[in-house]
């Protein structure tokens, strides 16, 4: 049988070190290295299971060549001899699934340092404003301390090949300290280190030549650059290109493009609103004028990693967030099993959003399993259970899903006419594909796990099948919540599931509450060409949105001129609009065709209570139908809870 993707397994080299196929995991931050320097159980098991996966080459997140200049997460500890038996174990166990690992290594954040962490003044290329707090000055890094520190890409460098990896990635990414130098918004420098572009580009070329001096010819060296910052002022795609010239001229293998800065941090950590390969752009111009092979990454699918090789401007493409995901796409996509593959959405809320928001290591919405691969792993039972799930929401989905695997019988009784529950129903945006091909991943896996999906039946407590099962998990979901606002019972009025569903009248648009539900409505009528205002009652909108995704959403809403009125409470609603009060007590009358209530969502709690009171023993209650809450936390109680059940 043919495969279509085939072109991606086609082996590759960079420099002299040889690749099974172009396919390679992009470096991500994991937040599992140990106090100690040395990489965790987690973390080896973890880069380990994405090698198994078939990956042609793992790049480990960022690690910093010294603890001082770091100020960043916790990494391992290129400059502690002592962290490389560890530190060899994690590359035996990748190369045993046949795969390529290559370290990404940093000489620290510089004005990107998160608070707190390291020096509290930060370093950076030249006396310029901390991003984190502009109110700090970042300290200049001397001449002296440039020449001192590589001593320590000697080190590091050393350690990487003493430890077996295969090959070294310089990180210059992101605007971080290599970046500072390189570019001109954050260099001020009047030495040798600053003003002309021989003199910007001296740093990164003196660590390039640092790194070759220590390794030899055999081990490649990568480069990670944004080609463009995407922000005033950072640099373009024209301003980087002389750049990468110098750097191969110095004796760079490979370069690793893409686009972003901390200014521009939804390029860094792309959400679904920019699209897939939002980052592809770069390379075009890239491919022109260096003769290396060039790696991408940016929320690509495998349908346009293929594009991206088949054009000739790339010659490996990157998955980061979509390899937590799914370790094992790859292998999925050799074997002619598309439809297996799990789809990132893009969410940001379980990988960075963790490190970001809790400071702990990295996992993911849709596989619950990423970060805790040995002790999330699903077994087969030995006690077979006769399970009954009802709703078939992404919590019930996914509850369904694991019981099957683990062996168990599972029907799933959903009293719509299709599963994905609410969820299901407002992805029609296009900015919600990936959860689309969510919804139509679990259909087919359930179908494949030999799972009973009964549509159009509502289950109540007194159900004989509730009684005959084993367990029951109770996936109902949640409502929208109904304010006893005047005339919110007009027929112009709907609620944000039913505009979904139905489709929305007329062409001004009136959206009342301005969380995330009603703002993603607010950007998909705009982009049909409707005329929207959001009212919220608080200070701003989408307060309840993840802050990179808040980036983009925030842009494309002004880019498709939908009216935010915050410090705005709905006071009544006609067939005309909605009346609106101010925070000074004035009113003023919002004209509207149709108005969409989007005030929340609110536990179905009859059904639930009637079924923990009659069966507590056997009833677990799982996502917003126990907890209202993301995507991610509706999967995650799915999950765990078929993994209780031995």
């Amino acid at each position: 049988m043919e495969n279509k993707y085939a072109k991606l397994f086609e082996p590759m080299k960079i420099g002299k070190m040889h690749l099974k196929n172009r396919i390679v995991m992009s470096p991500m931050g994991t937040f599992t290295p140990m106090q100690d320097g040395t990489e965790s159980e987690e973390g080896m098991r973890y880069y380990e299971e994405r090698a198994r996966g078939g990956f042609g080459m793992i790049i480990t997140g960022s690690m910093f060549i010294n603890e001082k200049t770091a100020q960043g997460g916790p990494t391992i500890a290129l400059d502690n001899p002592r962290a490389i038996p560890k530190t060899t174990v994690l590359c035996e166990r990748v190369h045993r699934w046949g795969a390529k690992i290559c370290i990404s290594m940093s000489p620290g954040t510089g004005r990107n340092g998160m608070p707190n962490i390291g020096e509290r003044v930060p370093i950076s290329s030249s006396e310029i404003p901390s991003f984190y707090d502009p109110n700090i000055i970042c300290r200049a890094l001397t001449t002296e301390e440039i020449h001192d520190m590589m001593k320590d890409w000697t080190n590091a460098a050393i350690f990487a090949k003493r430890a077996g990896f295969d090959a070294i990635e310089i990180h210059a990414h992101a605007g971080y300290l290599i970046d500072q130098f390189m570019s001109p918004i954050w260099n001020k420098r009047t030495d040798e280190y600053g003003g002309s572009l021989e003199n910007r580009a001296r740093f990164p070329v003196e660590i390039v030549k640092t790194v070759r001096a220590a390794v030899g010819d055999d081990m490649p060296i990568i480069f990670r650059i944004a080609l463009d910052h995407r922000f005033n002022g950072g640099r373009t795609i024209e301003d980087s290109i002389p750049l990468l010239k110098i750097l191969e001229e110095a004796g760079v293998d490979a370069f690793d493009v893409d686009a972003g800065a901390y200014e521009s941090m939804d390029y860094i950590f792309p959400p679904s609103y920019l699209g897939e390969a939002c980052l592809a752009y770069v390379c075009k111009e890239a491919r022109k004028h260096v003769k290396v092979p060039l790696l991408n990454s940016g929320s690509h699918s495998p349908e346009t990693a293929l594009e991206l090789i088949n054009s000739g401007d790339c010659d490996f493409v990157m998955f980061g967030r979509q390899a937590i995901a799914d370790p094992h796409f790859p292998k999925k996509l050799m074997e002619n099993r598309r439809e297996d593959i799990r789809p990132c959405i893009l969410c940001n809320e379980e990988c960075i959003g963790r490190i970001f928001g809790r400071l702990t290591q990295l996992s993911c919405a849709v596989n619950p399993s990423a970060g805790f691969e040995d002790y999330m792993e699903i077994k087969k039972t030995e006690s077979p259970k006769n399970i009954v799930v009802v709703g078939a929401g992404p919590a019930g989905l996914e509850a369904a899903r694991t019981a099957a695997l683990k062996g168990h019988k599972v029907t799933v009784f959903e009293k719509g006419d299709s599963i994905g529950g609410t969820l299901g129903i407002v992805a029609t945006g296009p900015f919600k594909k990936r959860i689309r091909e969510l919804i139509h991943w679990y259909g087919v896996q359930l179908e494949k796990l030999g799972v009973k999906v009964v549509l159009n039946t509502e289950i109540k407590a007194d159900d004989p099948i509730l009684e005959a099962a084993d367990r029951i998990f109770v996936a109902t979901g949640s409502r929208p919540i109904i304010p006893p606002i005047r005339g919110i019972d007009c027929s112009n009025v709907i609620n944000v599931v039913e505009a979904h569903k139905h489709g929305v009248k007329g062409r001004n648009i009136a959206i009342c509450g301005g969380g995330l539900s009603g703002c993603d409505t607010a950007l998909e009528l705009a982009m049909e060409g409707k005329k929207v205002t959001v009212i919220e009652m608080l200070d701003e909108c989408a307060r309840d949105v993840m802050a990179i995704n808040k980036i983009s959403l925030m842009r494309l809403l002004d880019e498709n001129n939908v009216t935010l009125l915050t410090n705005s409470k709905v006071v009544e609603i006609d067939s005309s609009g909605v009346t609106i009060e101010k925070q000074d007590g004035s009113k003023e009358k919002i004209d509207a065709d149709t108005v969409i209530t989007a005030f929340g969502q609110s536990n179905d709690n009859d059904f639930t209570d009637a079924v923990r009171a009659k069966y507590c023993m056997k009833t677990t209650v799982i996502g917003d139908a126990e907890r209202i809450g993301k995507v991610s936390n509706a999967i995650r109680t799915g999950f765990y809870a078929a993994m209780a059940v031995e």
